[in-house]
């Protein structure tokens, strides 16, 4: 399909579900934070299926292409896999500085990073089982985890990142086994930390890939709009990922206002286009939608564009989200029918 639309993986998780008030006050957890959730430990699975098959709908109804499970069994995009891996003390976390550079407690790494078992397979398996349409699974990118973590076992920050690749791959080959259509790698600390995503972030995503055969996305933005209110107008680093072994890169242009010039760099890729300003509470109009996707058109042919909203849709109310995913369906339409 022409100008085909999907959301970057999170949907607002329902309040009964996880404690929405909690969770907007502070920063995305590194580490696991139970106390976010509002079922009791007996119940909570049940309840994440629920609120999944909740998530499902919306993005059908609304008329999404290629759907997530929204990520309503998580805490954060990363916590989840990042904490389930070997060589890691969950019981007595670290603490660094976060992308804002405000302290945050993060995994620490006491031994040889290895993953233990698969993480999100049941994931994809029931979004696999409740949709008839294409589906997505994001996981956290390898660079990001590793900025997310601090060392006491490795010595060498991109040794470390390779680790974390390695139980990446494992992860991904399992999900494409599993069902999913397209896997998304989520590695926004590779736009935070330029210089040394250069050194080594293209080659971490490239271990995280290796040996795989389905479809596969970068996705890096500036941070949950929720939570960065001014964007740039340009990454700090995007050109790079022409390099990576991967299909798709996924990118916000909505709310920083992106000069599209830049992405005459990546000519071998699809490009995920960010449509919808999460920061802003009013719906767009699907005209306004359309008008920001044929923005695009003459930097990167609507071939190689893929629909979404910027980032994740987790901090929004769930009707807005929903309007927004309304609109931003609508707006392809449009668009897709100017094109003939």
């Amino acid at each position: 399909m022409l100008l085909p639309t999907t959301i970057v993986g999170s949907y607002p998780q329902p309040d009964w579900l996880i404690d929405r008030a909690k969770l907007g006050m502070r920063a995305p957890p590194r580490v696991r934070a139970k106390e976010l959730w509002r079922v009791d430990a007996d119940w909570l699975e049940q309840a994440q299926d629920d609120a999944t098959l909740l998530a499902i709908r919306d993005q059908e109804s609304a008329g999404v292409d290629i759907v997530t499970d929204g990520e309503m069994r998580r805490e954060s995009y990363s916590n989840r896999f990042a904490t389930a891996l070997e060589g890691i003390d969950i019981d007595n976390p670290a603490q660094v500085l976060s992308r804002g550079g405000k302290p945050d407690l993060v995994p620490r790494v006491i031994g040889p990073l290895r993953r233990k078992h698969a993480v999100e397979v049941r994931d994809v398996a029931f979004l696999r089982r409740n949709t008839d349409r294409k589906i997505k699974i994001t996981v956290p990118g390898p660079f990001t985890m590793s900025a997310q973590a601090k060392d006491f076992h490795y010595g060498d920050d991109a040794a470390m990142a390779m680790a974390y690749a390695a139980c990446v791959n494992e992860e991904i080959k399992d999900l494409f086994a599993a069902g999913a259509d397209i896997v998304q790698i989520d590695e926004p600390y590779m736009q935070a930390r330029p210089d040394q995503a250069r050194e080594y972030g293209v080659d971490a995503i490239n271990r995280a890939v290796e040996g795989v055969s389905g479809e596969t996305i970068v996705h890096l933005c500036f941070g949950y709009a929720a939570l960065v209110k001014q964007k740039p107008a340009g990454y700090s680093f995007l050109p790079e990922l022409e390099r990576c072994n991967v299909s798709q890169v996924s990118i916000e242009t909505a709310q920083p206002a992106l000069d599209f010039a830049v992405l005459e760099q990546l000519p071998s890729k699809k490009l995920v286009i960010g449509v919808i300003d999460l920061n802003d509470l009013a719906v767009e109009t699907p005209e306004l939608v359309a008008e920001r996707i044929e923005r695009v058109y003459p930097h990167v042919p609507p071939g190689r564009i893929v629909v979404a909203p910027d980032c994740g849709m987790k901090y929004l109310p769930r009707d807005i989200a929903y309007g927004k995913l309304r609109a931003m369906v609508d707006g392809a339409r449009l668009a897709r029918a100017k094109l003939g």
